[in-house]
């Protein structure tokens, strides 16, 4: 009971506060009595906040989780009745007798003939904006919320016999719909309905910030525009509570929250849903919790910087904008917007040859480097998508490395959309010597089949080592793909493909940062030398040919379990050779020396 006297203060302080907000008393829980009449507030176009009744139905205990309950009620009146509970109206208020006791957040499935809705408690809420604060730590565990990757375990969705959280509209500003509905089954796990967004909302548009308004949670911002938007449930000062439940789940966050207006509401039988327009962002949300997001006016938080420039056919598009930083959501959102960027550039049906020029510049480590070359298919997968896997798997690893937080401070991109296919096949290749010594330099020739071209013969000067021993010489002439796919096995194992394994070879995002800058290139061709000598991988370093005493010492200290991983193989690449054709480079082919 004291812990419930010192809870209810905690709320009357918080609700008390901020000078620019009115004093709002607050209808507990325990107060909520089936057959009670209210009210909410939503926009539904335009500036004005609307309100519409509703009645209680009863209270559903611990329906959202322990200690988390939900009021269930009706909503009632002319536009609810017509629209339904719409995709929009999370987090708009629910008031009785002038007390607000919380926000309409959850409905049942599609086609229900009723608009029924859940309506997260008012106290549920208020505890989302403590969760990582001292006073957090003294309430009692029961009011604590589990962790965000808990909140969705539970409740199922996708059904008409279960409540759901309301989805939250995602406006896309900038993008192709074609674009919008290729990535929307990648956003639809968040409870994130995707719909086309307008141009930015004029100043003076936007609704209130206050109860009852709207305001947009930004995952893009700048010449591309990602925002999923809610209703405003209250605000006490500068701070902001929104939706009634989650966005993502994330927990502690730091996402943009702008000005949001609402164009109009969109009736469906299937699914209704608010057109919204963003403005200009007005400060962060700081929580993402299972029963609200909690924000606060005032500066924006940081972001990742992109800038894209992609040249096709003399023209040239520049596209400025950020991404909000998160290694869950972050690498889809660069995903989502180079793709979308590529293809407001292309025109439809042309074959088109790719040529990425870049870098990811670190914060306190060197950049990393962008440089490669890519061709159509025939396949009927978009072209497109091999330029932005390739960029966007750097990013990942980079992102969600387990060594350190990264601090990008900006992705500088350059596409050249090449209006031809540019490629290559490695057909056949020969030495004009069988047998070599060390020092000497030999003429490897190599049969190319262009596409839908002439065959020709290219060659490249190949000088054989010093240090080679004698006997056999392996020479592999290939693409870069078979390339590094073997060194990736020699330093990590069997693993994903296209992906590094940081093990105990790679123990530093500087380390990771070398590798990812040694990665071969699709146009050029690579002619590397292979021999059956000792080579000792120490963390992410070749030791080729290394003397026995040396690796005996280094593999007793892997084996003492000292820092500085070792693997041995048996045998050793002696050289790399590689030149720049301009044309994307595929297959490969094995020839044998001997070294006298």
């Amino acid at each position: 009971m004291v812990r419930r006297i010192l809870f209810s203060a905690l709320l009357v302080l918080l609700l008390s506060a901020g000078a620019r907000t009115q004093t709002t008393e607050i209808l507990p829980l325990d107060q909520i009595r089936p057959g009670m009449k209210g009210v909410a507030r939503t926009v539904f176009a335009g500036q004005e906040i609307e309100t519409f009744e509703v009645e209680v139905l009863g209270v559903l205990r611990n329906f959202v989780g322990p200690d988390q309950d939900l009021i269930l009620v009706r909503l009632l009146g002319d536009n609810v009745l017509h629209t339904g509970v719409v995709a929009g109206m999370s987090g708009s208020p629910v008031y009785f007798d002038g007390k607000l006791a919380g926000a309409i957040s959850f409905r049942f499935g599609i086609f229900t003939k009723e608009p029924i809705a859940g309506v997260t408690p008012i106290e549920n809420m208020l505890r989302a904006a403590q969760e990582d604060t001292q006073m957090a730590a003294e309430l009692p565990r029961r009011y604590r919320l589990p962790e965000p990757s808990l909140a969705a375990v539970g409740i199922p969705t996708g059904t008409d016999a279960y409540l759901m959280p309301i989805e939250t509209p995602l406006s896309f500003v900038g993008f192709h719909p074609q674009v919008i509905r290729r990535f929307s089954d990648q956003l639809a796990p968040y409870g994130l309905l995707a719909v086309p967004g307008g141009s930015s909302a004029a100043p003076g548009q936007s609704a209130p910030l206050e109860a009852g308004g709207a305001a947009a949670a930004a995952l893009v911002t700048g010449d591309m525009t990602v925002a999923g938007t809610c209703t405003i449930s209250l605000r006490i000062g500068d701070q902001i509570f929104a939706c009634g439940h989650w966005m993502l789940g994330y927990g502690n966050v730091e996402l943009p929250m702008a000005r949001a207006e609402i164009v109009t509401t969109v009736a469906s039988d299937y699914a209704s849903f608010k057109v919204t327009n963003i403005g200009e962002v007005v400060g962060r949300f700081e929580q993402d919790r299972r029963s609200a997001i909690v924000g606060r006016l005032g500066s924006p938080p940081p972001m990742v910087p992109v800038d894209l420039r992609l040249e096709h056919r003399g023209r040239v598009s520049e596209y400025h904008y950020q991404i909000f930083q998160h290694p869950k959501i972050s690498p889809l959102l660069l995903n989502l917007t180079l793709f979308n960027g590529i293809f407001n550039s292309i025109e439809s049906g042309e074959e088109l040859t790719y040529r990425v020029t870049g870098r990811l510049v670190l914060r306190d480590h060197p950049d990393v480097i962008l440089d490669d070359m890519f061709s159509p298919s025939d396949s009927f997968f978009p072209d497109a998508f091999f330029v932005v896997n390739s960029v966007g798997n750097i990013f990942r690893q980079i992102f969600t490395n387990p060594f350190e937080s990264p601090a990008i401070e900006r992705i500088a991109l350059r596409i050249e959309l090449i209006p031809e296919r540019r490629a290559a096949t490695i057909e056949n290749a020969w030495s004009d010597q069988s047998e070599v010594r060390p020092g000497e330099t030999i003429r490897v020739k190599v049969v190319l089949q262009p596409y839908r071209g002439q065959r020709l013969v290219h060659e490249i000067l190949v000088p054989i080592p010093a240090q080679a021993a004698q006997g056999q010489l392996r020479i592999l002439v290939s693409d870069a793909p078979m390339l590094n796919r073997i060194t990736r096995t020699m330093l990590f194992g069997f693993g994903l493909p296209g992906r590094f394994r940081p093990g105990p070879r790679v123990t530093s995002l500087e380390q990771l940062i070398r590798l990812l800058n040694r990665e071969r290139r699709n146009d050029r061709l690579y002619v590397s030398l292979f021999q059956r000598s000792p080579t000792l991988l120490v963390e992410d370093k070749v030791l080729p040919s290394v003397p026995l005493s040396q690796m005996n010492v280094l593999n007793r200290q892997s084996a003492a379990g000292q820092p500085g991983g070792t693997l041995l193989f048996y045998e050793s690449i002696l050289s790399e050779t590689s030149q720049p054709l301009g044309q994307v480079i595929t297959g490969s082919h094995w020839l044998l020396l001997t070294v006298r």
